[in-house]
């Protein structure tokens, strides 16, 4: 049986990176890394992915949270450092 982790493994991001596609789409992380997986081989996908990241950014602010901000900036720094095509 394929596991979440195969599955992150192969979408191309990190799990961190998904769970916060996962946090944006309020799904499960396993639907999160299929949906990376189709996103990143679409032509502005890394975007998509990209904007997805920073809206979680915004959020945890908007919450106060300032913990979950500085995480979220590490995924988005993390996630443009491999993704240069989705840099603005």
């Amino acid at each position: 049986m394929i596991s979440l982790e195969d599955c992150i493994a192969l979408c191309g991001l990190t799990k961190e990176e998904v769970a916060a596609i996962a946090e944006h789409e309020h799904v499960p992380e396993i639907v999160a890394a299929a949906l990376a997986k189709y996103l990143l081989e679409r032509k502005r996908g890394a975007v998509i992915v990209r904007d997805m990241i920073i809206d979680d950014v915004r959020q945890a602010q908007a919450n106060g949270d300032r913990a979950r901000t500085q995480e979220l900036l590490h995924v988005l720094h993390h996630f443009l450092r491999d993704h240069p095509e989705a840099r603005l």
